[in-house]
C-alpha cells in the first residue's frame, strides 16, 4: 500500500510516498481502506516535531473517512464494509495511507448525508471545545445571567457549531467573503485587511485560539474579567492570563470518541452542521496539501 510518510521533522518537503506493507487490525482496532484524510494545524505541528508522539518514520494523519476492511478482536457495532469516518489513535497518525488502522472506539458510522471525502471534517473538535470544554450549551447562562456574546471563529464549520451551542458569533474575514461568512451564521464579521478584532470586540465571554502566537496574546485583550480563552494551539502562560488579564484559559487537543461522532453525524443529517470542503487531492499530493496548509497558517497568522 502507499502511504505519506516523514523521517524527519520539519517543512512540508519531508514528506515522501512510501510502499508499505498492508497492516492488520489488533484487539480494538479498525482496518480502514481511506477514501478520505483530513489536513489539519494539528498535522503541521506533528510533522515540525512540535507534538509528542510516535518515533519516526512515521504516516502522517488522524481524521480519516473510508470503508470498515477488516474487524479486530472484541471489537462490536462494526462490520466489514460499513462506511465510517473519525481518527486514528492517541498519538493522531497513519491516516494518509491506502489502509489505516483506527481505534474502534475513535470510530463512527458515517453521516448518512454525506459523502466519503466530507467525512473527515473536524466538528469533533470544534464542538467538544465549545461544548464541553467550556461547558456551554442552549440556554447557559453564566455568572451575570447573560449569554456568551461572541466567539471569534476562524474555521467556517465552527461557526455553525458555534451556533449549536447559542454562541453569538463574531467572525474575521476579508470583504470579498462577507456574504458568505454572514450566511454560516457570523452576525458581525471584522475585516481584518483593514481592521483589528480587538479595535471592535471588547468584554466578550469566550475565545477559541486556532492561531496561537501574537494573535493568542491579543485574543486576550478582548476577554472580560472571568471570561475564558481556549487554544488548541498552546498552553497560555498562566502569569500573563492571570496577572495581566484576568482570565482563565485552557490548552486542549480533541478527544474523539464514537459518541461525540454519532452526535456530529446527527447534526450533519438534519442539516444543522454542514461540511465546507476545500481542496480535494490524491494521496501522492500530501507534500503540496502541506505546503498550502503552511501558507494558510501564515496568512491566518497575519490576517489577526
Amino acid at each position: 500500500m502507499r502511504a505519506a510518510r516523514i523521517r524527519r521533522f520539519g517543512q512540508a518537503s519531508v514528506i515522501t510516498i512510501d510502499d508499505l506493507p498492508r497492516p492488520e487490525p489488533g484487539a480494538g482496532e479498525l482496518l480502514v481502506r481511506v477514501k478520505a484524510a483530513g489536513v489539519g494545524h494539528w498535522d503541521a505541528l506533528i510533522r515540525e516535531g512540535k507534538v509528542q508522539g510516535e518515533p519516526l518514520p512515521l504516516i502522517l494523519g488522524s481524521e480519516l473517512s473510508g470503508m470498515a476492511e477488516a474487524i479486530g478482536a472484541g471489537v462490536s457495532g462494526f462490520k466489514t464494509g460499513d462506511e465510517v469516518y473519525g481518527a486514528t489513535n492517541e498519538q493522531f497518525t497513519g491516516a494518509y495511507s491506502e489502509f489505516a488502522l483506527a481505534s474502534a472506539t475513535k470510530m463512527a458510522a458515517k453521516p448518512k448525508t454525506l459523502k466519503l471525502h466530507r467525512g473527515c471534517f473536524r466538528s469533533s473538535s470544534c464542538r467538544h471545545g465549545l461544548a464541553d470544554a467550556l461547558r456551554l450549551c442552549p440556554g447557559d447562562c453564566r455568572a451575570d445571567r447573560a449569554h456568551p456574546r461572541c466567539c471569534r471563529q476562524r474555521w467556517r464549520v465552527r461557526r455553525t457549531v458555534g451556533q449549536q451551542v447559542g454562541l453569538h458569533v463574531i467572525a474575521t474575514s476579508g470583504s470579498a467573503d462577507f456574504g458568505y461568512v454572514r450566511g454560516l451564521g457570523a452576525e458581525r464579521v471584522v475585516d481584518y485587511k483593514k481592521e483589528r478584532f480587538e479595535d471592535f470586540v471588547t468584554e466578550v465571554d469566550v475565545v477559541l485560539d486556532t492561531v496561537g502566537g501574537e494573535t493568542q496574546l491579543r485574543s486576550l485583550r478582548v476577554r472580560k474579567p472571568g471570561g475564558i480563552l481556549v487554544s488548541v494551539v498552546s498552553p497560555v502562560p498562566e502569569e500573563v492570563a492571570q496577572d495581566r488579564y484576568a482570565v482563565r484559559t485552557a490548552y486542549f487537543y480533541v478527544d474523539v470518541t464514537t459518541e461525540r461522532l454519532n452526535t456530529i453525524a446527527e447534526l450533519s443529517d438534519s442539516g444543522k452542521l454542514v461540511a465546507d470542503v476545500g481542496t480535494v487531492l490524491p494521496l501522492e499530493k500530501a507534500r503540496m496539501a502541506h505546503e498550502m496548509l503552511d501558507g494558510a497558517r501564515i496568512n491566518a497568522a497575519r490576517s489577526c
